[in-house]
């Protein structure tokens, strides 16, 4: 061929092209978009299950109970409901974020245009981390003192989401070789 390639070494590189940041990028961003595309179908088909998980949470009722820290408990079944709607909204939100995030790396893979992608990447995987992190980690582990919980614990599943979320957003913003115009951040 005139450009020194053959036939098997174009497809070759074209396969290799897989192996590349973005692709790697479009593909723990379209994980991280399927999973909570789940969680928030789960909860909202599914809504009594982890509705009981954030009432005793809130509530602090299988804590060990000091009274230096029961006055956090929120014993209100309207709060703890909106509390709960407001974590699927959350989680739904999250999920179309990312599933659009999906979609622009898929779009963006022929065109090599990422940054938009990127960003969207960012805001989606951010939002997990702070539902995960802020939310069930620091407020729900700590204030609620959901770690003192056997029956209502959800830190393990928590710190699993914000790993996923952390790795997946440093694998997007890694440099992905050439850089045009439009990836500059």
């Amino acid at each position: 061929m005139a450009d020194g390639t053959t036939r098997s070494g174009g497809r070759l590189d074209r396969l290799l092209r897989l192996g590349s940041v973005p692709v790697a990028a479009a593909a723990l961003t379209g994980t991280m978009a399927v999973y909570m595309t789940l969680v928030a179908f789960g909860n909202i088909t599914d809504f009594a299950t982890n509705q009981q998980f954030v009432e005793h949470v809130l509530a602090m009722d299988t804590t060990f109970k000091d009274p230096q820290l029961m006055w956090r408990a929120i014993e209100s079944p309207a709060l703890q409901n909106a509390v709960y709607v407001a974590i699927i909204v959350w989680e739904t939100l999250s999920a179309v974020v990312l599933l659009l995030a999906t979609w622009l790396w898929a779009a963006g893979l022929r065109l090599r245009a990422h940054d938009r992608a990127r960003r969207a990447s960012t805001l989606g995987l951010v939002m997990v981390l702070l539902l995960f992190g802020l939310g069930f980690i620091a407020i729900g582990g700590e204030w609620f003192a959901m770690w003192q919980s056997s029956d209502w614990n959800g830190l393990d599943a928590a710190a699993r989401n914000v790993a996923s979320a952390a790795f997946a957003l440093v694998v997007v913003h890694l440099p992905s070789g050439r850089r045009s115009a439009d990836e500059s951040d």
